[in-house]
């Protein structure tokens, strides 16, 4: 039937797409004799997937073989190799050998070109919080698939609501097509706000009290989000991509550009209608300012991801970056 390989940090997408392969590939009926799934966890897992990917079917339908959190693809000894290339290139018909990792393939290994030689290869990367005009488009698409009608916007709330993460899409999307029943006419913002879960609003509230100083709003908001049980890193990934976005428009204003197609575009904004409050946001904020804010997101990320204590790392981090617009420049 095929050999896949889907890798990328979007967990969430890559279980959607391995339950679409499942429906395109198993009968129902046979599913429990007919798919295996081997994890990293497993002893000899990759040599029990490739032999049990040579298995003929029982029933009807096709076998799928799954070998989840792979690392062949970031390294692999001669001996397993010898393995992989044996049997991608003599698979049987009725099978479908499916690899995932949330790592990115090494394209100078032998075992990467062969997969590369044999497999369909799909990347299911999150999109960088910032890029907001790619997950406004992905908010877009997911709601047609739910058939959801909704206004501009209400696809700009949820944007921005949302964000990158594409679990909370689907889920707040699937809330909303219930409330929408079979009702014809686009919900809009007014009707959806009451109903989103909108931790990404509170990461913005947090970057306006950032922004503003207000070092016991900013404490006293980083603490709802840690209530909220609100990922740190994020919280750092909504910080990231605000702040990335300020930054850009300030340098280009402040290099002399004056069209706001040209800013936004450089900026990266999804909607440009924005600029205009940006703009007005600005003015109390110096490029200096901006430029000190990345390196202490960027300090506090790595220390997260080094496993240092949540709330005071972030508690600490808020402080400095307060300090920083606290006095005008």
């Amino acid at each position: 039937m095929g050999i896949y390989f889907y890798w990328g940090e979007d967990s969430f997408a890559i279980a959607q797409a391995v339950k679409a392969l499942k429906q395109q590939t198993l009968d129902p009926m046979w599913e429990s004799f007919n798919f295996d799934k081997f994890s990293p966890e497993q002893s000899d897992a990759v040599v029990q997937a490739l032999n049990q990917a040579m298995t003929p079917p029982f029933g009807t339908g096709n076998r799928l073989v799954w070998l989840s959190e792979t690392t062949l693809a970031q390294r692999c000894p001669e001996e397993m190799l010898s393995e992989l290339d044996r049997t991608l290139t003599a698979l049987p018909d009725t099978t479908t050998l499916l690899l995932t990792s949330s790592s990115k393939p090494d394209g100078r290994l032998k075992s990467t070109k062969l997969l590369q030689t044999h497999a369909t290869i799909q990347e299911f990367s999150l999109i960088p919080p910032w890029k907001t005009e790619l997950i406004r488009t992905q908010v877009q698409r997911v709601a047609q698939e739910f058939d959801l009608k909704l206004t501009s916007k209400a696809i700009d709330y949820i944007t921005e609501a949302v964000g990158n993460d594409t679990r909370q899409l689907y889920s707040e999307l699937e809330k909303l097509k219930v409330f929408a029943a079979d009702s014809k006419k686009p919900l809009d913002e007014s009707a959806i706000a009451p109903l989103i879960t909108a931790s990404t609003q509170s990461s913005l509230q947090l970057l306006a009290a950032i922004r503003q100083g207000k070092t016991a709003q900013a404490l006293e908001l980083v603490a709802d989000l840690l209530r909220q049980n609100e990922p740190a890193l994020r919280i750092v990934s909504t910080l990231v991509g605000q702040f990335r976005l300020r930054l850009w428009i300030k340098l280009m204003l402040e290099s002399g550009e004056r069209d706001d197609r040209e800013i936004a575009k450089a900026a990266e904004l999804g909607n440009p209608k924005q600029l205009y409050f940006l703009k007005q946001e600005l003015q109390s904020a110096s490029l200096q300012q901006l430029q000190q804010v990345l390196p202490i997101l960027l300090e506090l990320e790595f220390s997260l991801k080094r496993g240092s204590d949540e709330t005071i790392t972030l508690q600490t981090k808020v402080i400095e970056l307060c300090q920083i617009f606290q006095f005008r420049k």
